[in-house]
């Protein structure tokens, strides 16, 4: 029996071929991911000779939280990557929600993170250096403090608009997945969407400053994207609610007025704890 054919990160032309098998394959539980907070399963997927990595996060092993609806988590995390996906920037990984070994979860594609790749930095000065975004100081111990820094980086950039698209209340660093081919993902989109400002981020770097003429296009057509009876809408129906998908409306028509990246609201967190 020759080896299944493993699916890399994702390309082009295999992100169809991931969906399909993340969807369709038989899960083999391999171990769990002991420092998530709800149950993660790292696990295998495999299908008509093909195999990949994935991670299964069933709905009942999700943790009640306060202010998002119990048991919908899952559905938050695919309808990221189906915001993600209408953007053409392929920041999330492939994702679906499907049934498992422990009952109905979202199934995600495992990405290697490239190593040796900086992102976000504590520096001992009061400006960040060149390449870098500043985000706000932090107690480091002993009485000093340092400023926290993340990359002036096109693709981090990019991840702060879809973040504040979706409303994501959990931007940590250990969220930021650098792979090969240059490529960035985000992972971790459990507490997203919610009607209310919830926007708890890193990367505040861009805060108050112009979107990008890019980012603007993109805005535009998913504005189109989110109207009653367009594909993206139908979808995002079955998988959050209708005052969050309202609200995730309200909030591209506000960036598209505004024409700037978001300010912290001063009514919420503006960053996440633990940060990394």
């Amino acid at each position: 029996m020759s080896a299944p054919e493993r699916i890399p990160p994702r390309s082009v032309t295999t992100d169809a071929a991931a969906a399909e098998l993340l969807a369709r394959g038989e899960l083999t539980v391999r171990g769990r991911i002991r420092d998530a907070s709800n149950a993660a399963l790292y696990c295998t997927v495999t299908h008509e000779g093909r195999e990949a990595a994935c991670i299964y996060k069933p709905v009942a092993g999700e943790r009640p939280l306060w202010d998002f609806p119990d048991g919908t988590l899952a559905q938050r995390e695919v309808a990221a990557y189906e915001v993600s996906e209408a953007t053409g920037w392929g920041l999330v990984p492939p994702t679906v929600l499907r049934e498992g070994p422990y009952g109905e979860g979202m199934c995600q594609l495992w990405i290697e993170a490239a190593p040796e790749t900086e992102l976000l930095a504590l520096v001992d000065a009061e400006e960040p250096g060149p390449g870098w975004k500043a985000v706000a100081f932090a107690e480091v111990g002993e009485g000093r403090t340092a400023l926290l820094v993340h990359a002036d980086d096109a693709r981090l950039r990019r991840l702060a608009v879809l973040d504040a698209v979706i409303n994501n209340a959990d931007r940590k660093g250990g969220h930021l997945l650098p792979a090969d081919g240059e490529r960035l993902y985000g992972i971790d989109h459990g507490v997203t969407f919610n009607a209310e400002n919830k926007l708890r981020t890193l990367l505040w770097g861009w805060a108050g400053d112009p979107l990008t003429e890019e980012a603007l296009a993109v805005l535009d057509a998913l504005r189109g994207a989110l109207k009653d009876g367009a594909a993206l809408a139908t979808r995002l129906g079955t998988l959050i609610t209708p005052a969050e998908l309202d609200a995730t409306r309200a909030r591209v028509d506000a960036l598209l007025t505004s024409g700037k990246h978001p300010e912290p609201s001063g009514e919420w967190p503006a960053i996440p704890w633990p940060p990394v």
